[in-house]
Order: structure tokens, then C-alpha cells, then sequence
């Protein structure tokens, strides 16, 4: 057995591969597998071929890299799983060893040159994003767009540029105090993770949590120098840089007094919730990372468990709410932001067919596999159609993208807003 089987092999013990009965509630709630009805597009097909693979009892050659790669990594499996099988650790750890073992070539080159060197990198990130926003806001970019020269180049090139993000003018650190006062009497400590991406196309959503949480009467501390949480990398493969980034914001943030940590990404917050899983075999940042873990809140979460009030105003438009992956699977918050949001709106909410159900983004899942993440998001923007709502919240960056190009791409006259932005834009605080 070779050293790469040897180490799967030591990932995937008895005790783990035992826990996954194969009772098949996993099933119909699996986006790939609802999609091709194929087993191994299922979580337990998927785990089978893990064993498989481990055990070296088959040669899998590219089907089993391609399934491990099919996956969103959406953990609805989890959430349906009655025995408790931690998937999505079985499925990152797996990709790390993929990874290793994969041959160079200009597309792993250039993920790993996005991952480790720019998004890993917060100078780094602002310089490009800055270069970004420079054609983003060129000529050149409404030339090639409205003349479609770009899509009849490529069409991966041109929808690579649809869900790009539109750089902010400012990054949200350099606008953000690093201590901001509550507007009336103090009564929660708190710090706030600006993220990567939410900083630099997303400052909005990020300035208007601060302005949340100042209304909801939070002293709020957002250290400068913050770097990535990591959860990208953890999601493809480089796993090493991701422990490092979460040893980076643990050392950060633990320099100062918080009851909470606030996060306003799914991803983000998720991936910080899991730093002790992640960091459970280094003993001299485990228990540090218990306690980071322990403190981190999403933003409606926080709003939710301390019973903060709302003054529901007049609002007409029709609203629905889609469940970003790693918010109700990864987290469990299913509840909360619907209950924010009919303070809000009252009677006008309206529930989605499989709002659990992934739109695509998976992180850059819509960027490296765009076919498939398209039938996802085609799937998921049926559904909001049905829904006649004026307004779609979620709770992650990457569904705001996926999402407002679904929007675009069916010509539809619908708003995608954060469920922050949403809250802060009714002023019902």
C-alpha cells in the first residue's frame, strides 16, 4: 500500500465507518445525488468509495477524484443523518490527500495561487482587488460585455466575471472603527470578523452589521490586521493553510475581551464554529480554540438569542428567505433569521420549496465547476419564482452572488439582499 492509501486508511477507522449505517436518509436530501439518482453521488456511495479507496481493494482512477470533486459540500447529509457521521471532515481531509497526490497544471496552479497567495493575504487581496475594481469600472469591461466579445471567447472566462463580486470602493476595515460605541446603553461585548471577500466586496453588508449590532446595544471591537478564516481552503484541498489561518485569528482575538464573536458569512462562521475539529490534534492551540469556537455567533443568531426587538414598519413587498448551506446544516440556524424576518415584514414572508436545498456557489465550487453549479442554481431560482417574491434574503456572500446572477440570468425583477442589510435598511431597531 502506498504512503497516500496509508494515510486515508489511518483518516478512515472503524469507529468513523461504522457510525454511517447505510439507511439512506441521506438520499433525497443530496443535491447531486437528487440530480443523477447515481449511488455514488450520494454521501454513503461517496464514503463507500473512501473505504474503497483507503482499503485499496479497487482501482477507482478518476471516478472517485471527480465524485470527491462533484460534491458541494453542502452537509445537508448531516443534517438528515441519524447517526451523527461527520461527513464533511471525512470529505475535507479526503480532498487534502487528493490534492497531494494531483498532477500540476495551470488550473491547480492558479487555485493555489488564489488561495494561499491573495486570499490568505490580506495586502495582497486589497491589491488585487483594487486592480479588480479598475476594470470593473473601465470601459474596456462594458465593451466586452455588451458586444459579447467575451462570451464567444469564453464562456467559463465571461461567467468567471458574472459572479465575481463588485469590488467595494473602500475596503470595510479602513472605514470601520476599531471600537464602535452602542447607540444607547451598553449591555453586549462583542468583536466582529470582517472576512476576506466581505471586506473587499461586500463593505456594505459589513457596515451594516456594525450599524446592527451599535442599535442593538453593542460595544463592538474589530481588531485591524484580521486574516481569512480559511474555510476556502479547507474546502479545496489545502488544509495545512487553513490551520494556519485559524492559529493567525485565534492568536488575534485573543488579545481582547468579548462574550461573542460576530460573524455575517455562513462559511465564515461555520468554519470558525469547527476550529477545535480542526485543530484537535495540535495540543498547544486545542483548548484555545474550544474557547474561540465557543464565542462565535452569526449575526442573526445573536439577534435571535437575545431576544432583540424589532418596530415593525409598514413594509409591502413580498419576501422569501434562502438557506444558506452552511448556516442550517453546518449550524443548525433554521429558525432564527425567519423569525427576524416576519418581525419585520409580518405577513408578507413566503416560504421556498426546499429552501435547505444548495444554489450552486459552494464556495468557488460555481467558478471551478460551472456546468453542474448551474443546474443547481437553474433548480433553485424555479423555485424562488414560485415563491412571486420581491425580495430573496440569505445569510452568505457566496449565495448573494450565485443568486443575484440567477436573477439576472432569468431577467427577473427581484432583489437579493443579506438578511443584516435587510434588517439595518428597515431601521426597525
Amino acid at each position: 500500500m502506498d504512503k497516500r492509501r496509508e494515510n486515508l486508511s489511518s483518516l478512515i477507522n472503524d469507529d468513523l465507518l461504522s457510525q454511517c449505517i447505510h439507511c439512506g436518509l441521506c438520499l433525497s436530501v443530496c443535491p447531486t445525488y437528487v440530480t443523477t439518482n447515481l449511488e455514488r453521488s450520494s454521501p454513503r456511495g461517496r464514503l463507500r468509495l473512501i473505504k474503497e479507496y483507503a482499503d485499496d481493494k479497487n482501482k477507482l482512477g478518476n471516478i472517485f477524484e471527480d465524485e470527491m470533486d462533484f460534491c458541494l459540500g453542502c452537509r445537508a447529509c448531516e443534517t438528515a443523518c441519524p447517526a451523527g457521521v461527520k461527513y464533511d471532515v471525512l470529505h475535507n481531509e479526503t480532498k487534502y490527500l487528493l490534492s497531494k497526490d494531483k498532477k500540476v497544471n495551470l488550473k491547480k496552479i492558479l487555485i493555489k495561487f488564489f488561495l494561499n497567495k491573495i486570499l490568505a493575504n490580506p495586502s495582497n487581496l486589497k491589491l488585487y482587488s483594487r486592480i479588480l475594481r479598475t476594470y470593473q469600472q473601465s470601459w474596456f469591461r462594458k465593451m466586452l460585455h455588451s458586444s459579447n466579445i467575451l462570451k464567444n471567447i469564453s464562456s467559463k472566462l465571461f461567467l468567471i466575471d458574472e459572479l465575481t463580486p463588485q469590488i467595494s470602493k473602500i475596503s470595510s476595515d479602513e472605514i470601520i472603527d476599531e471600537i464602535t460605541l452602542p447607540i444607547s446603553k451598553h449591555i453586549h461585548n462583542v468583536t466582529f470578523h470582517v472576512g476576506c471577500i466581505m471586506n473587499v466586496g461586500f463593505a456594505e453588508i459589513n457596515l451594516d452589521t456594525i450599524e446592527v449590532l451599535k442599535k442593538s446595544s453593542c460595544k463592538i471591537t474589530t481588531p485591524k490586521n484580521q486574516y481569512c478564516c480559511g474555510a476556502l481552503h479547507a474546502h479545496n484541498g489545502e488544509l495545512k493553510k487553513a490551520k494556519e489561518l485559524a492559529k493567525n485569528n485565534i492568536d488575534l482575538f485573543r488579545n481582547y475581551e468579548y462574550e461573542y464573536l460576530i460573524a455575517n458569512s455562513a462559511g465564515c462562521g461555520t468554519f470558525m464554529k469547527e476550529y477545535y475539529e480542526l485543530l484537535k490534534d495540535d495540543k498547544d492551540y486545542l483548548k484555545s480554540a474550544e474557547i474561540f469556537s465557543s464565542k462565535i455567533r452569526d449575526i442573526s443568531e445573536f439577534i435571535y438569542d437575545n431576544d432583540i426587538k424589532f418596530n415593525s414598519g409598514k413594509f409591502n413587498d413580498s419576501v422569501t428567505y434562502h438557506d444558506a448551506c452552511h448556516l442550517v446544516h453546518g449550524q443548525g440556524i433554521f429558525e432564527q433569521p425567519r423569525q427576524i424576518i416576519n418581525d419585520i415584514c409580518d405577513k408578507n414572508f413566503r416560504e421556498m420549496h426546499n429552501s435547505t436545498f444548495c444554489c450552486g456557489s459552494a464556495g468557488i465550487y460555481n467558478i471551478l465547476r460551472q456546468n453542474d453549479s448551474q443546474i443547481f442554481l437553474d433548480q433553485k431560482m424555479q423555485n424562488i419564482i414560485k415563491t412571486n417574491a420581491d425580495v430573496v434574503i440569505t445569510g452568505n456572500p457566496g449565495c448573494i452572488m450565485q443568486l443575484r446572477y440567477g436573477v439576472k440570468k432569468n431577467n427577473l425583477n427581484l432583489k437579493v439582499k443579506h438578511t443584516v442589510s435587510f434588517i439595518n435598511e428597515q431601521k426597525g431597531i
